[in-house]
């Protein structure tokens, strides 16, 4: 009874995606993506396994564009509410910056649900018992991963970003210049 009770509390507080702008289209936005980028794209919404080894066999296949990766979970409030932000960002950058997800700590079915209300146009590795979020460093989530061109990891931001101009203006700083905070 407890559990269900605390289940209510979470799915009713904080989900912050009850007024979250329409996705873009992303086939128009994405289209003529150098090939690395748009077979992320063709990979749009999936969840992936392979865990930590197939997630560094993708960063090291992404030389050359800098990447932008979010560690999220569906049921996690901030990650929820920062999304909107990714979907705008990964469709106005998604021919020069590459967009992964990593789905940590999380339920397959829960994350597909979320993925199929709130798309993207990048796949998402699903980690369940967070090897991949440790791995990349930083507390709670979200967490936001900045490789450089050269798969260097140059960042990772814990928390939520704010707003949509704060997104954009740490991929700009860490991602695409390679300037570490």
């Amino acid at each position: 009874m407890l559990c269900a009770g605390l289940l209510g509390l979470i799915a009713g507080c904080g989900s912050g995606d009850e007024d979250a702008p329409p996705p873009p289209d992303y086939a128009k936005k994405l289209a003529g993506s150098p090939a690395p980028l748009a077979a992320l794209h063709e990979q749009g919404n999936e969840l992936l396994s392979g865990g930590l080894d197939a997630y560094d066999k993708r960063i090291e296949s992404l030389k050359g564009f800098p990447v932008v990766v979010n560690v999220w979970a569906s049921w996690c409030g901030p990650c929820r509410q920062e999304f909107p932000y990714f979907q705008q960002a990964s469709a106005n950058m998604g021919k020069k910056v590459a967009f992964l997800g990593v789905n940590a700590e999380d339920a397959d079915d829960l994350a597909g649900d979320f993925l199929a209300d709130h798309p993207v146009p990048y796949p998402s590795y699903t980690d369940p018992k967070a090897e991949i979020a440790g791995e990349v460093g930083g507390v709670g989530y979200p967490r936001t991963v900045f490789y450089d061109a050269n798969g260097k990891l140059i960042q990772t931001h814990s928390g939520g970003f704010p707003d949509q101009a704060s997104l954009d203006e740490a991929i700009q700083q860490y991602a695409v210049e390679g300037r570490s905070g």
